[in-house]
């Protein structure tokens, strides 16, 4: 099948919608022959920072001479870059013939259960993946988890590295509505023989962790900044220390972090200071893949070289305009500190296009963002699952007392807001389908 084809195979499975168990990702594997079992994996799950985390271990990897792949999800513009090869998304091409293969094996999966079966997207995507994965010769493959842990498709894999970011309150009706039971839930990539990194986001809930890995006879590494106490013994503690944080969009994050087996001076990005503890955690786990530490200046190189789409992404410099996926109130509390960093002058900071899905804790990411931006221009972006701009409008009112600018089409509320804005620039978060349609409007 060509692209378009592989495309129309996506979005009909997405009337399948999530199916809690490995059933399915288990028929398709053993149907192509069981591909995970031909690399190894280091997956990573976390309510935020998991996209990043994912992509930072394999470029540190790749650096240190291993063929490595990544998977993430969602996509902003193309389901291409869902999986990377060598640090850029695969071809069209490529895609097509990992789809072709993953559609095949549905098929086959549904001959040898004697009748019709229908699988989801994520369940194909993520067979697609690991089979051309296998086909390219990678190495290792760095594996981000849609949603939990414990029946999301890529714990398909017998990881040798299982990362947690950390946990907060998201998607709480299928994984539970307390941090617990989502830790709980999480806590299913921790399987023998695993080595464990937990993120500084696990504070709180390191216990979960802490319990399934000691039933495994495991010790984790747990990422803590500097000055911060750590549940575990000092020896496994990876510890970061910012040196200098961004003061304006598109501005350089310096940051020291302290190895297991290595110390790493002077590593630098174009990034903000919510990433410290991602590239923290990602060195650790890649410290973890390799059993050593990393070469230095080859870490460095890496991450000078790092992109982060639709993560603070400085799509225009003058003036400013930002976008970043945020998409529930914790990720939003860390997106308004960046904004405090990069606008430090508190009389002239940007106006935030805002957009958010039914799904989500919109009065939650207003609190968090209202702080730190000059005001709000709601709208909605292009799916099923938008929240109207007027109810957006609402809440906002509600939360911060002021009535927001309303405009439902997205391209006609960023031009608002940058009219209005001026030099002090804008903002556009709330959703990463906000953020990713705003990219496909906005870049050359």
């Amino acid at each position: 099948m060509d692209f378009a084809a592989a495309i129309g195979e996506l979005e009909a499975a997405l009337k399948f919608g999530i199916d809690p168990s490995l059933d399915g990702i288990r028929a398709l594997t053993e149907a192509m022959g069981r591909p995970q079992d031909l690399f190894a994996s280091v997956q990573t799950t976390g309510t935020n920072g998991k996209s990043s985390t994912t992509r930072l271990v394999a470029a540190l990897l790749a650096v240190e001479g291993v063929c490595t792949a990544a998977y993430t999800s969602p996509h902003l513009e193309s389901y291409t870059e869902r999986i990377e090869l060598g640090g850029a998304p695969v071809s069209q091409g490529d895609f097509a013939l990992a789809m072709t293969a993953a559609v095949d094996a549905a098929a086959a999966a549904a001959a040898v259960g004697g009748g019709a079966r229908s699988f989801t997207e994520f369940e194909l995507l993520t067979a697609a993946a690991l089979w051309l994965m296998r086909e390219r010769g990678v190495d290792i493959a760095c594996l981000e988890v849609g949603m939990g842990g414990r029946w999301d498709s890529t714990s398909v894999v017998e990881p040798s590295v299982a990362v947690i970011t950390g946990v907060g309150l998201d998607h709480t009706e299928r994984l539970g509505s307390t941090v617990e039971a989502i830790a709980a839930d999480k806590s299913q990539i921790i399987k023998p023989g695993a080595s464990v990194v937990l993120g500084p986001g696990t504070t709180g809930v390191a216990d979960v962790f802490l319990g399934r890995a000691a039933g495994f006879g495991l010790h984790p590494r747990f990422v803590a900044a500097d000055d911060a106490p750590s549940p575990v013994h000092e020896a496994l503690t990876v510890r970061f220390l910012v040196r200098r944080r961004p003061d304006r969009p598109g501005g350089t994050l310096a940051l020291d972090v302290r190895g297991i087996h290595g110390e790493y001076a002077g590593l630098e990005l174009a990034a903000p200071a919510y990433q410290a503890p991602n590239v923290a955690t990602a060195v650790a786990a890649a410290e973890c893949a390799l059993g050593r530490a990393l070469d230095v200046d080859s870490a460095r190189g890496a991450l000078a070289a790092m992109t982060f789409p639709g993560r603070f992404e400085l799509l225009s410099a003058e003036p400013p305009l930002v976008i970043d996926g945020a998409h529930n109130p914790q990720a939003a509390g860390v997106l308004a500190e960046g904004i405090l960093d990069a606008w430090p002058d508190d009389r002239s900071r940007p106006l935030c296009v805002l957009g958010v899905l039914t799904d989500k804790d919109a009065a939650g990411i207003v609190r968090a963002l209202a702080p730190a931006v000059d005001g709000f221009v709601v709208t909605q972006p292009d799916s099923p699952r938008a929240r109207a701009a007027a109810d957006l409008a609402a809440i906002v009112e509600y939360e911060t007392g002021s009535w927001p600018e309303i405009r439902p089409a997205l391209a006609d509320a960023i031009a608002h807001a940058r009219e209005h804005a001026g030099a002090r620039g804008a903002i556009v978060t709330g959703s990463l389908y906000t953020a990713g349609q705003a990219r496909s409007l906005l870049r050359p």
